[in-house]
């Protein structure tokens, strides 16, 4: 969920092939070389030791590919979180243990550097589940293959979401290790097992009791992530729309209507369907263009964009060319024919009701004359402040009764709400200085499109700034094709080591 996708375009992907930014011509040992005019001998042998790591750095990334921890599936476990918490303890974490929870387990680890700031990582250790009919073959090998443009990558499940990025800045502390240095910021870690299926117990984990201790310590909370576009420019977000994954389920049984089992379609003259059940009650959620949520009361706690939120969209608006965009969408127009600008005003403020998917009776080759009793539409919901996932789905249900649909089963499946972090932050401010003063431009956005459940850290009672960070690039999260560069020959993206240097800047630049 952390990078959302459409066709295979992650959300980095937004403004692949753009002239975003004032992109400078930094190639991939630019990173390494932009210490060499610091001063701090520490910070300099850290770097020192990342390319020789190089080849070890890789094959951690591979082999973490090849054991996915599935939620959905209940795949791998407890191996996944047990190989998480090997991992930290093998990039200096100490009293690295996993928190039980009512679902999968969490992660948690410190390093206590003596430092006098304490920073958070997030980490997830999960991976989207496979789709057999997608993928004949699992893509676990991560395998090293050239990408045109690009270098070699890495090719796998979980490749760039998230485990690419977070091999990278373990390789960080590996550095530091390897160099015989202590980190300029003490750390807390907590991992999850369930991101992937909307985190519906990351909350236990935050809240354990040691973890919470350790965690009301921390200035802010790093998200490790790949920043760079294809053409090396970086976006970074304030936030991101929260969101709730339900399934709504149309039954014989449930209803009182319609068969209590598959019968013949003849009998549809006969016998009230399911189905259509659905249909029309999906139909209810929306208004007449297909797209606005008709659910009373939905918009009533969003809250709009501020003036210089609105100011960072159009900014945005005018540096990403929006043909570009529309050819790597496949979109001839906006929703409701907006101009370029105001459909990313609304994409960036809105929130939405989206199928994901219908699932009902027959769907194989062919046809076959059935009247389902049972028809599921999967739906997912993208929040913005200052709705929450409990009042949202209360509303729905809520909606579906007063329809004439009470009998229409609602199951959330996973959610959180949205969260925002003040860009004048000490954490975002540090961030943003350390890409300026490695050679880039990032452009600053009030949120991802996207959802992570950064909330738990940015609410109270932590009330924390919470924000991704890290070069590098990736591409087809959930993607039969996913991949993370590794050795890069474009000169405007760094590959690993570039991305492992750039964690090494940014937490100098915590401190």
């Amino acid at each position: 969920m952390t990078d959302e996708t459409t066709n295979g375009l992650s959300r980095r992907e937004f403004v692949q092939g753009t002239a975003s930014g004032v992109l400078l011509a930094v190639g991939p040992g630019a990173v390494l070389a932009a210490s060499n005019v610091n001063k701090d001998k520490d910070k300099k042998a850290v770097l020192a030791q990342i390319p020789q790591m190089h080849a070890a750095n890789v094959k951690r990334l591979q082999d973490w590919i090849a054991l996915p921890s599935i939620a959905a599936e209940n795949r791998n476990y407890p191996q996944g979180p047990q190989y998480m918490a090997d991992l930290a303890r093998s990039a200096g974490f100490v009293d690295v243990r996993l928190i039980p929870t009512s679902g999968k387990p969490g992660v948690f680890g410190r390093l206590d550097a003596g430092a006098a700031t304490t920073v958070a990582i997030y980490f997830m250790y999960d991976v989207k589940q496979f789709v057999p009919e997608e993928w004949s073959s699992p893509p676990l090998e991560g395998r090293l293959v050239p990408k045109a443009e690009l270098g070699t990558v890495c090719m796998g499940r979980g490749a760039v979401n998230q485990k690419g990025p977070q091999n990278s800045f373990l390789s960080a502390l590996m550095a530091f290790k390897a160099a015989g240095k202590k980190l300029p910021v003490n750390l807390v870690l907590v991992a999850e097992g369930e991101e992937e299926i909307g985190s519906p117990h990351f909350g236990e984990v935050v809240a354990d009791p040691e973890a919470f201790a350790q965690l009301k310590k921390c200035i802010a909370v790093l998200l490790p992530d790949a920043s760079q576009e294809s053409d090396g420019s970086i976006e970074v977000d304030l936030g991101a729309k929260g969101v709730v994954e339900l399934e709504l389920v149309s039954s014989g049984e449930k209803w009182g209507r319609g068969p209590a089992k598959d019968v013949h379609s003849s009998l549809e003259a006969q016998v009230d369907s399911p189905s259509w059940h659905l249909v029309q009650a999906l139909n209810t959620l929306v208004e007449k263009d297909g797209h606005t949520p008709a659910v009373e009361g939905f918009f009533e706690r969003a809250k709009p964009l501020s003036e210089a939120q609105k100011k960072m969209v159009l900014t945005y608006a005018a540096t990403v060319p929006e043909d570009v965009m529309k050819k790597e969408l496949g979109v001839q127009r906006w929703v409701h024919d907006l101009s370029w600008p105001d459909s990313l005003l609304r994409l960036y403020s809105q929130p939405t009701i989206n199928i994901e998917g219908l699932v009902g009776g027959y769907t194989g080759p062919g046809g076959k004359t059935v009247l389902p009793h049972r028809a599921v539409a999967k739906i997912d919901m993208r929040l913005v402040p200052d709705m929450t996932a409990a009042d949202t789905l209360a509303k729905v249900k809520a909606h579906l009764a007063k329809q004439g649909f009470g009998d229409i089963e609602v199951n959330m499946s996973g959610g959180y709400d949205p969260t925002q972090t003040d860009p004048d932050s000490r954490a975002v401010q540090a961030i943003l200085a350390t890409y300026r003063r490695l050679g880039y431009s990032p452009q600053v956005l009030p949120r991802s499109p996207g959802s992570w459940p950064g909330y738990r850290f940015t609410s109270a009672p932590l009330s924390l700034p919470a924000v991704g960070f890290g070069l590098g690039h990736g591409f087809g999260a959930h993607a039969p094709d996913e991949f993370y560069l590794v050795d890069s020959t474009n000169s405007k993206v760094q590959g690993l080591d570039g991305a492992a240097a750039s964690f090494v800047e940014c937490l100098y630049a915590l401190a």
